[in-house]
């Protein structure tokens, strides 16, 4: 399986053992710096402090980075638009209507690297945290909008089981492709409107599973006698710790850093 995002890493760390709720902010402050900076310095900020956070998350950075292999082309597409059609005033390559700036290059290796970062920093969220714990954290976070009838519940759940599912149908892509590839089907060869058409034997039967596992999932919650978070009551109550309060100085002292690179730089 060749993705990270929507799997749980067991590890004993201090980023497991954090409480879900401040590693859902820390994971939006992260993101929100990313996003914020735009100078080398930055970056470079940004990267170390992810190397920093996959270390002590004990996760092998192996498995952490493996996930990207299946957004290639995500990348490479993106990286394509960013230099085609990013205009500037130095130009590195023309032919014809084909122009290549400086200036596209920059933003493409600018927009590759933010993608990777923000791939990588969400998967240290769901490696590290529990789906069960994840819900907890995002339904408690939405609970103040409960009061304009809000479905916190409902839409933490739904979240968290699409999160979980992410690896679960990856695995049946990949045992589909294996059985198509055996009874003669051909991905790789043809051109873009043969490929998409090839495409069709491993699409029906991927919709036809991912509607049968939510149709069993739905069963089982019902027999379960799931009802929501009706007089529901939560057997470990969430409760700030010492560690948690350390972590939310680290995202001040980041929130502040952050700041200070894009005035100076």
């Amino acid at each position: 399986m060749n993705i990270s995002i929507g799997q749980y890493y067991p590890a004993t760390s201090f980023i497991h053992s954090m409480d879900p709720r401040i590693k859902l902010l820390g994971t939006a402050v992260y993101i929100a710096g990313l996003f914020t900076v735009n100078s080398f310095w930055g970056y470079l900020f940004i990267g170390c402090c992810l190397c920093m956070i996959i270390y002590a998350s004990r996760v092998p950075p192996r498995f952490m980075f493996r996930g990207l292999k299946a957004l290639i082309f995500i990348l490479v597409f993106t990286s394509a638009i960013s230099v085609f059609f990013t205009p500037g005033e130095t130009v590195l390559f023309q032919f014809y209507a084909v122009k290549i700036t400086l200036e596209g290059v920059v933003n493409a290796v600018r927009m590759t690297f933010r993608l990777i970062m923000l791939i990588s920093g969400s998967s240290v969220l769901t490696l590290t945290t529990t789906p069960i714990k994840l819900t907890d954290a995002i339904e408690y976070i939405l609970k103040p909008f409960k009061r304009i009838k809000v479905p916190a519940h409902e839409i933490a759940m739904m979240m968290t089981i699409a999160l979980r599912f992410i690896p679960t149908l990856m695995e049946e892509v990949d045992r589909i492709m294996k059985a198509q590839t055996a009874r003669g089907a051909d991905f790789d060869t043809g051109g873009l409107i043969k490929k998409a058409k090839s495409l069709i034997p491993l699409l029906v039967p991927l919709f036809i599973s991912a509607f049968r596992r939510a149709d069993d999932l739905a069963v089982a919650m019902e027999a379960r006698c799931y009802r929501g978070d009706i007089n529901r009551t939560k057997m470990k109550v969430m409760v700030l710790e010492g560690r948690d309060y350390k972590a939310l100085c680290w995202m001040a002292g980041f929130s502040a850093a952050v700041a200070l690179l894009v005035v100076f730089t």
